[in-house]
């Protein structure tokens, strides 16, 4: 019990800050596909951010989180198995698209040296630094998404174009037929 009754220390916000951090956490884990840990000593602020917004602009989140936190989080989902990866300064990126940070920390990882993908988890399953490479390579669920539409609207396009063809060609012939009535009369 506290002993200065209702009022709350410091350390009791700040505990209650990290059980919230940690449950927050713990439900994102838990609607994400896919989890990518990696080493981001040595970034500067401005590439940290910028790494921030590619994740945003793909669906994806990437935060630098305190390890034990991370564990404590973790331990409860489907991506317990990862939390060994935990090590020295570490950055999560995670979405419920499995190839989104995938794909953003590989390109980031290209661009920095000082960024290193350490390993990750996909639906479960631990995943290495090969693995993450082949997500990276897969389309997104935006670019499936557009080529599944394209694929559905194309049949109806040329079923369109199929129909409203033979009416042409009719209005065609009767427009050649009256210009070549028109020029023998």
């Amino acid at each position: 019990m506290n002993p200065l009754g209702s009022i709350k220390t410091e350390v009791d916000v700040k505990r209650s800050e990290k059980k919230d951090f940690v449950g927050n956490l713990k439900e994102e884990f838990s609607n994400a596909t896919s989890v990518i840990v990696a080493e981001y000593s040595g970034l500067t602020v401005n590439e940290t951010e910028q790494l921030r917004k590619e994740m945003r602009d793909n669906g994806a989140k990437f935060k630098v989180t305190k390890n034990r936190l991370t564990k404590l989080a973790i331990s409860e989902t489907q991506f317990k198995d990862i939390s060994e990866l935990f090590k020295g300064p570490t950055a999560i990126a995670y979405s419920d698209d499995a190839v989104a940070p995938a794909k953003v920390a590989v390109n980031f990882e290209k661009k920095f040296e000082k960024f290193k993908i350490i390993g990750g988890g996909y639906n479960g399953e631990k995943i290495d630094k090969e693995k993450i490479d082949f997500l990276a390579k897969l389309p997104s669920l935006d670019e499936l998404r557009g080529k599944i539409i394209g694929l559905i609207s194309a049949p109806a396009q040329k079923i369109a174009s199929i129909t409203s063809e033979p009416g042409a060609q009719i209005a065609r012939l009767i427009s050649s037929n009256s210009s070549n009535k028109q020029e023998s009369n």
